[in-house]
């Protein structure tokens, strides 16, 4: 539904991106992320058909958005980081507008379908340039919605939104996911986490990796983790856990009524497990609890950016 092959951008002498490839299946929602910088942006534009690329090629529904940009164009929705507005139209004649300009059979159906998928039915009359940040992003996701393009690209959509109104957008990607290809930029990895089936990241223009969120901070993480808790000091229990060999960090994060509790970091693709609980009963301490601590999607994110070393 949205697939690039071998993308490259360039201004001058900078490289945007180079040799980006991805696809977004019907049905799915990818993640796309990456520092500032990195190329999402451009890359979002060029799939857009804003700008051509410098090599590659991009589809959007089987349309090639160099050789067939309109009908390119007439399958995607795209909402930009900053959406064009203009402040003296209302919501309903912006939506009313952008639904014409996509030969929409019922333009007013359209824009109202849009405002009631977007929560924005109650500012419908008002004024664009009256209303805040936050619902002028809200405005300009609706416009990627309207006339329901099978293929969406949102750049940043929760970006200026209360914490109400980002969960209400993620709940909209979600759903929009069951039968669209929606390729979502943000930085706001709790969201990408929360909503998305596979994860894209780019990094100085190049893809790193792309996978599922949960199998990307399995397989990224930089070293095993274990809370333990025991009956016993917090301080015995620190020191005895410190020498177990693939131990390489114990920290106590907590004891109450002669119970401790330790974060244990091993080394990487190392198990200590077994021999956490064999140094404990070793002590004659009552092992309470000895559980994984779970990876988030950051942490695996920081761990491949920071490992890259293309310059």
């Amino acid at each position: 539904m949205i697939e690039a092959r071998q993308l490259a951008k360039r201004f001058g002498d900078r490289v945007a991106i180079e040799d980006v490839s991805l696809h977004v299946a019907a049905g799915e929602v990818v993640g796309f992320l990456g520092p500032n910088g990195a190329g999402k942006t451009t890359t979002l534009r060029i799939l857009a058909g804003v700008f051509p690329p410098s090599a590659g090629t991009a589809w959007i529904d089987g349309h090639d958005v160099l050789r067939e940009p309109l009908a390119a164009r007439r399958r995607l929705g795209y909402a930009p980081e900053r959406p064009a507005l203009h402040g003296d139209m209302t919501v309903d004649a912006a939506l009313r507008y952008a639904a014409g300009m996509r030969d929409a059979r019922d333009p007013r159906a359209a824009a109202v379908v849009a405002l009631e998928r977007t929560g924005l039915a109650s500012v419908a009359s008002r004024r664009v340039g009256a209303l805040s940040k936050g619902v002028r992003q809200r405005i300009g996701l609706a416009l990627a919605l309207v006339g329901d393009p099978p293929a969406l690209l949102l750049d940043e959509p929760s970006a200026g939104l209360d914490p109400e109104q980002a969960a209400d957008v993620r709940r909209l990607i979600r759903a929009l996911g069951t039968d669209h290809a929606v390729l979502v930029s943000s930085h706001a990895l709790a969201d990408i986490e929360a909503t998305c089936d596979r994860v894209v990241i780019l990094h100085r223009g190049h893809v790193l990796c792309a996978d599922t969120p949960a199998r990307l901070a399995a397989r990224l993480r930089p070293a095993s983790r274990v809370d333990v808790e025991a009956a016993a000091p917090a301080r015995a229990l620190e020191d005895a856990l410190a020498s177990v060999p693939g131990v390489r960090r114990v920290d106590v994060v907590g004891q109450t009524n002669g119970h401790a509790r330790c974060r244990v970091e091993m080394d990487a693709g190392r198990d200590a497990r077994p021999a956490v609980a064999a140094r404990i009963a070793a002590n004659g301490w009552d092992l309470l609890a000895l559980a994984p601590v779970e990876t988030s999607l950051e942490e695996a994110f920081l761990a491949l950016v920071t490992a890259d070393g293309r310059t």
